[in-house]
């Protein structure tokens, strides 16, 4: 679980370039239509919203329905207090009624003799009182036209029958129209007006309020009974007779009259019922219910007719006392009505203003807690971003990277400081934080013990497969069978490719090699010493167009690298075809080295796998095990700064292998050159010279004091052994870049080893370019031993190389030099004469080489002893 690294090299995660990453799970897309991917604050402001919404419609409703009930109050207190202009009005009318059908009866008394004018004057106050009655309702009625649809209608046909009083008026004095016709007119007026005083309704739910109302109409419905009694007895008056319908009329009247006082006790309370009866223990009440009385007729004689004068004066003071209950039971209705209202909408607006507040405290309640825990929340999320995204990948990153001991990693503290179940988690996600970081050190703890292990192992591998080499050099020198050294050599190679899986058990260690170069090294041999680690090396072929030179401290890793992808190449293509490798200079100032197969190539998507784990080195783990090469490589790689890219061919696959103008430097000066020490140094750190002789092309003089007595696998120190004619054995990576690294370049081309035998100057390699045949046939006469040399021989499809022969008789190899070329058959060779090996001989040497294996194996020491070819031999005959 590393961070990438910048690709700049700067080694800074990508992750501190850029802010934190909002999307936790980037691969999935967050719809507005699920619940589940909601952001924290809209399920929040869900939560507080929706119910204080649903809470706002509620208290709205039962707002509206009080504000309703404080309306209707309101309006019927309105319509109750316009019953004192109702019922003033009534007053009013009701005497001018009564005077007017006085003045009628007047009237038809005389014989329509009667002066208009004076009965205009007689009824102008009547008038005048009316009309200011009407004035004062038209105005107290005016704020009440858009209340109640009832009332208005009732108020509407009580201004029609207040719109004919003018036509009636005028229609008296002449005389034009009939005595019922004007008293039918009022009548419906003062009807009109009754039952609009009898309109307001507070509703159902106000059976009290109803009952007010229905006792001042009661007692107006008294007083208006009574009114007519007086307006039938005042005309008898008036006229000196009674007609013949009167006295029907009378009786009617007063039974009604006994009906609606009776409605009124029922439905009056006791004080409104002593009211009246003050009212009708008055002297003038008292004297005009005996004056009406009297006109009562007793069994057959004629109703009594009663002085006009008289009684219009104790009527009216009658009905005057009526006129002040009425007004006392209106007044009552009227203020319980005001009252009901005012205590309505007082109670409305205490409603409304508790809802207010409670949903304002409720609101700020619900934001308050809400933005605790979203506050809480976001600390935790941040938090948690933090640590998923900064903290632990830059821990990681830094135990990844450690060189030397593991460094202290500190766990910040939770940013959630409350005690609530978000407090909780946030602790719980420090712990758990804390528990990665501890088994992050401790897995880099492991790491590093496994990586400790995997150097020692890789060491001590690599020392064994030194002192195998070594003794493997002295099986060849002493083998005369070809078969067997043919057998010896392919021994040798893998004897490479071990030492190579133990360069990659380092690199997968984390450590460098120990192989290293002080001085630049031509690019054609850091080429050439990769191919000479690969197995199928005769398969490959390597061009070098610029004189490139790779900086020392590179070259190890450079030919590791090489050699893995050379491997690669040869593996995973037909045995017949070649494997290119070949380099050039890159503008601007790097270098580029391409490898091209023939095999069967890679699909698309494997090429992508591999790139990206060639661009990104991954961590050691079991998959590296299987994919040791690719690893390696990529490791490699990042270490140099090199660009390694794979592209798929019609055939094949092509490598370009990118060297950073970093790695590149300038060709050495011939006083480097002679200054230059030519050796090479081994992986297990053993002397130079301890194989017992140097290699052909290395450089390095066999006369070098002590030479013999350096300690070597297979002969105890202090030792003689006898030299044997030299011949040439393979080509190491170390033979290559020795005399490339310290002494004159030879170019690209294939070096062969020097016996060890030869005590002469080094020798240049047998070359495959047909340009160096001639100077590696003559470095190859000048350290051939005194024998008979064949002459040279010319190989169709080769270049002109040099073969001899040694002591024994055996051809002296040069491995490629005989190799036909792709486009030309190799024809049959001259036989060449040779020498059939001692069996005992190579029996001897076999089992020492056995016996030094399993003894290098069993031992820790540079140096084993071991048994002498005797002993070995009665060890196999056992």
């Amino acid at each position: 679980m590393a961070a990438a690294l910048d690709p700049s090299g700067s080694g800074v995660p990508t992750h501190r370039r850029r802010r934190l990453d909002v999307r936790v799970v980037p691969h999935r897309r967050r719809s507005p239509l699920r619940l589940r991917d909601w952001r924290l604050r809209v399920k929040l402001g869900a939560v507080l919203i929706i119910p204080s919404v649903a809470f706002l419609v509620v208290a709205t409703v039962q707002t509206g329905t009080l504000l309703g009930q404080a309306n209707v109050l309101g309006e019927f207190s309105q319509e109750v207090t316009i019953g004192r202009q109702i019922t003033a009005l009534v007053h009013e009318l009701q005497a001018e009624r009564d005077r007017t059908a006085g003045e009628l009866a007047a009237v038809a008394r005389s014989g329509g003799r009667a002066d208009p004018g004076q009965i205009q004057a007689a009824l102008k106050s009547t008038y005048d009182a009316a009309n200011v009655a009407t004035t004062q309702l038209q105005q107290a009625a005016q704020p009440l036209v858009d209340v109640d649809a009832s009332w208005r209608v009732s108020y509407s046909r009580v201004q029609d029958a207040l719109r004919q009083l003018p036509d009636v008026r005028a229609a008296v004095p002449a005389g034009v129209l009939s005595v019922n016709t004007v008293l039918g007119n009022y009548n419906r007026s003062i009807d009109a007006l009754l039952t609009l005083l009898a309109e307001p309704s507070p509703g159902d739910d106000q059976p009290d309020l109803t009952n007010r109302v229905l006792r001042y109409v009661q007692i107006a419905r008294v007083k208006e009974i009574s009114s007519r009694i007086r307006s039938t007895l005042y005309s008898a008056a008036r006229a000196g007779r009674y007609d013949l319908d009167d006295g029907v009329e009378l009786t009617d009247l007063r039974a009604q009259q006994l009906t609606a006082l009776g409605d009124f006790r029922v439905a009056a309370t006791t004080p409104q019922i002593q009211l009246y009866q003050q009212a009708a223990a008055d002297p003038a009440f008292q004297n005009a219910i005996k004056m009406e009385e009297e006109t009562i007729a007793v069994g057959a004689g004629t109703p009594q007719v009663l002085s006009a004068d008289e009684w219009w004066r104790v009527s009216q003071h009658r009905q005057d006392l009526l006129r002040q209950v009425e007004a006392a039971v209106l007044g009552d209705a009227a203020r319980a009505a005001e009252e009901r209202s005012s205590d309505q909408l007082r109670e409305t607006l205490l409603v409304a203003g508790g809802v207010l507040g409670v949903l304002l405290i409720g609101l700020a309640t619900s934001v308050v807690i809400g933005r605790s825990l979203n506050s809480s929340l976001r600390l935790l999320r941040a938090q948690a971003l933090q640590v998923a995204q900064i903290d632990l990948p830059e821990a990681l990153e830094r135990l990844r990277t450690v060189e030397s001991g593991v460094p202290q990693i500190e766990v910040p503290p939770a940013m959630v400081r409350s005690m609530d179940e978000i407090g909780e988690v946030a602790e719980a996600f420090v712990a758990v934080h804390r528990s990665a970081v501890t088994v992050a050190v401790e897995q880099a703890v492991m790491r590093r013990n496994v990586n400790a292990m995997f150097v020692n192992l890789a060491r001590r591998s690599q020392l064994l497969v030194e002192r195998q080499l070594e003794l493997l050099d002295d099986l060849e020198r002493e083998e005369s069978d070809p078969d067997q050294l043919d057998n010896l050599f392919k021994l040798d190679h893998l004897a490479a490719r071990m030492r190579r899986n133990d360069d990659s058990l380092l690199v997968l260690a984390g450590t460098e090699s120990t192989r290293r170069w002080n001085r630049p090294v031509p690019l054609s041999a850091v080429m050439l010493a990769a191919v000479a680690e690969v197995e199928q090396y005769q398969r490959v072929r390597h061009e070098s167009a610029d004189q490139l030179h790779i900086v020392g401290h590179a070259v190890a890793d450079l030919v590791h690298l090489l050699a893995e992808l050379l491997e690669n190449a040869a593996t995973f293509s037909p045995p017949e075809t070649l494997v290119r490798i070949s380099g050039r200079a890159e503008a601007p100032g790097a270098g580029l080295i391409e490898i091209v197969d023939d095999g069967l190539g890679m699909s698309q998507s494997a090429i992508d796998e591999a790139n990206e784990l060639l661009a990104e080195p991954p961590a050691a783990d079991v998959a590296a095990s299987e994919r040791m090469g690719l690893f390696v490589v990529s490791h490699l790689a990042a270490r140099q700064h090199i660009q390694v890219r794979l592209r798929a061919l019609e055939h094949g696959v092509l490598a370009s292998i990118l060297l950073p103008p970093a790695l590149l430097a300038a060709p050495p000066s011939q006083a480097e050159l002679e200054q230059a020490v030519p050796n090479r140094r081994m992986l297990a750190g053993l002397p130079a010279g301890a194989s017992g002789g140097p290699r052909a092309g290395s450089g390095m003089p066999n006369g070098l004091p002590g030479l013999d007595e350096q300690p070597i696998a297979g002969r105890p120190p202090g030792r003689k052994t006898t030299r044997r004619p030299s011949r040439n054995v393979p080509t190491r990576a170390e033979d290559v870049l020795a005399p490339a690294a310290g002494g004159a370049m030879a170019g690209s081309t294939w070096w062969s080893r020097q016996g060890k035998g030869n005590a002469g100057a080094p020798v240049a390699a047998t070359a495959v370019a047909a340009q160096a045949g001639g100077a590696a046939a003559s470095a190859a006469d000048a350290t051939a031993p005194p024998a008979a040399a064949a002459p040279p021989v010319r190989v169709a499809g080769t270049a002109q190389v040099t073969v001899r022969v040694n002591a024994n008789g055996l051809p002296v190899r040069v491995p490629m030099a005989q190799l036909p070329s792709a486009n030309e058959p190799s024809p049959q060779a001259a036989p060449v004469p040779r020498q059939e090996p001692d069996p005992e001989a190579v029996g001897g040497m076999l089992s020492k080489f056995y016996g030094g294996v399993r003894r290098a194996e069993a031992e820790e020491t540079t140096e084993i002893t071991m048994a002498p070819a005797g002993a070995g031999k009665e060890e196999e005959q056992q």
